[in-house]
């Protein structure tokens, strides 16, 4: 914040209200006389014409006097040659994240298991995802395929829990 050096724009209007006023308490303090009507009437309207003036003058200074310039916030320092990409490539989740997203190819139909039912199989779970044994039980599920058990996991189970598919 910068200081304003130049006088204070509201005494100088203040005293010159406050000698207009006093002008006028002056000029009306003679005995009023019939024909001096006037002749009142007359002052007191260039009175307040000459107020107007000093008051548009006052408030048309002030804009023509105030000076404004566009904000450039500084840019921060490229240290690398300067080189800005056009598209800047958005940052990987962290790990933590990443944990919930499931290889879509795992989801697999299983016959056995249910004609019209998908499930996401273990096996392949274990080949493609690193988190397997942390996936929550209750969406675990167990089933014989005529040769052997089979596991997998509900696909919507997985997603209440807040697991996606995710094609990579």
């Amino acid at each position: 914040m910068t200081q304003d050096i130049r006088p204070k724009q509201h005494r100088k209007f203040i005293a010159l209200v406050l000698a207009a006023a006093m002008a006028v308490t002056g000029a009306s303090a003679v005995p009023a006389k019939a024909g001096n009507d006037a002749g009142k009437v007359i002052a007191g309207l260039a009175v307040l014409g000459i107020l107007g003036a000093v008051l548009h003058d006052h408030n048309t200074r002030d804009r023509r006097e105030t000076v404004t310039r566009p904000h450039h916030p500084q840019r921060p320092h490229r240290p690398h040659g300067g080189h800005r990409p056009h598209h800047p490539t958005p940052k990987p989740l962290p790990p933590r994240f990443g944990r919930y997203d499931l290889p879509a190819k795992c989801v697999k139909t299983f016959p056995r298991y249910s004609r019209n039912r998908d499930l996401v199989a273990r096996g392949c779970l274990k080949r493609n995802y690193q988190f397997e044994h942390k996936l929550p039980q209750a969406c675990k599920v167990t089933f014989w395929n005529g040769q052997k058990n089979r596991t997998g996991y509900k696909p919507r189970c997985l997603n209440k829990h807040g697991y996606r598919m995710v094609h990579r």
